[in-house]
């Protein structure tokens, strides 16, 4: 018992963190010891520094887990480097800051709008099918999440392929009326002209119909349309709510007798997700895009009126 209550009483004390060790007098450390000692009061001087807020820069990491996607690189509680107005609360529409927060160890927490005490976005947790579904529906809360708080670039692309679609429609409508079977060249190379055509009119169609929105917006409300961002947001909007054209390709391919009652059905689907998109962008009541539409469907049947005479199958 004494020999080892004076083994117990003659053992150093271990440091405190962030304490000095304190040597015997006339004793040495090496070099080794006191590196390792200056590296243990680094641990404890960040990891007391992070629960104090100010975490130190970590590696860049991918986090996948319940629908959230997101790169984080500077640790946690960093809201103040999110730009104001950045995002869009898909219930009240009200701007916000940041759509979740990061409490590091994969502990992410949806953030709440301050204005209806609702989350933010929930579709962030959401997977993409389901989302899609929600927008084939209309919700604008759908429509929100889409437009505001998510980066998508397919705008051209989508709308050349919407372009297309309807151009290989109209050039199939075509061909089937003309009774002109001879496989000359010169014949191909006519039909494959027609082709073009189709998708030239195509163009210029959809851009009358834009203009006459855009004239109807500016013309009812100039302020809504004052900057060019909230002009490059609604074109944006108006060419991703065209997706609708895309049902026009399985509506040829899988023709029957109802395929022009399919194809009406589809161009109200588009016009309907038109008048979404407008409402969501521009915040409006739901019958100034309805009104917008109107005036740019007489500017898009003007075009076509022009065309005809002309004397041009459209």
């Amino acid at each position: 018992m004494c020999a080892a209550s004076a083994g117990k009483a003659g053992r150093p004390r271990r440091p405190s963190h962030g304490a000095a060790v304190a040597l015997p007098p006339g004793t040495w450390s090496s070099p080794q010891a006191q590196s390792g000692v200056r590296q243990r009061q680094e641990n404890h001087s960040s990891r007391d520094a992070a629960r104090r807020g100010l975490a130190l820069p970590r590696s860049r990491t991918r986090k996948r887990g319940g629908g959230v996607e997101a790169v984080k690189g500077l640790g946690v509680l960093l809201p103040a480097m999110a730009v104001l107005g950045a995002y869009r609360c898909i219930e009240c529409n009200e701007e916000a800051t940041e759509l979740y927060r990061d409490y590091q160890r994969g502990v992410l927490r949806i953030s709440i709008c301050k204005s209806c005490q609702k989350p933010v976005d929930k579709y962030i947790e959401y997977d993409p099918v389901i989302i899609l579904i929600n927008a084939v529906l209309c919700k604008a809360q759908a429509y929100r999440h889409i437009l505001f708080n998510t980066k998508i670039n397919i705008h051209g692309k989508l709308c050349i392929f919407c372009l297309l679609c309807e151009a290989y429609l109209r050039w199939l409508q075509l061909q089937d009326s003309s009774q002109n079977t001879d496989p000359d060249d010169l014949i191909r190379y006519a039909k494959e002209w027609d082709f073009y055509r189709m998708f030239g009119i195509a163009s210029l169609e959809q851009t009358s119909f834009f203009i006459g929105i855009f004239i109807t917006l500016w013309w009812m409300s100039p302020e809504m349309l004052k900057r060019k961002s909230d002009f490059i947001l609604l074109l944006k909007a108006l060419l991703l709510s065209t997706y609708g054209k895309l049902l026009l390709i399985p509506a040829v391919i899988w023709e029957h007798d109802y395929t022009p009652l399919c194809l009406a059905f589809i161009k109200v689907f588009v016009l309907i997700s038109n008048s979404q998109a407008i409402r969501v962008t521009l915040n409006l009541n739901r019958i100034l895009p309805w009104f917008a539409i109107f005036f740019g469907l007489i500017l898009e049947n003007g075009v076509v009126c022009l065309f005809q005479k002309m004397g041009w199958d459209v």
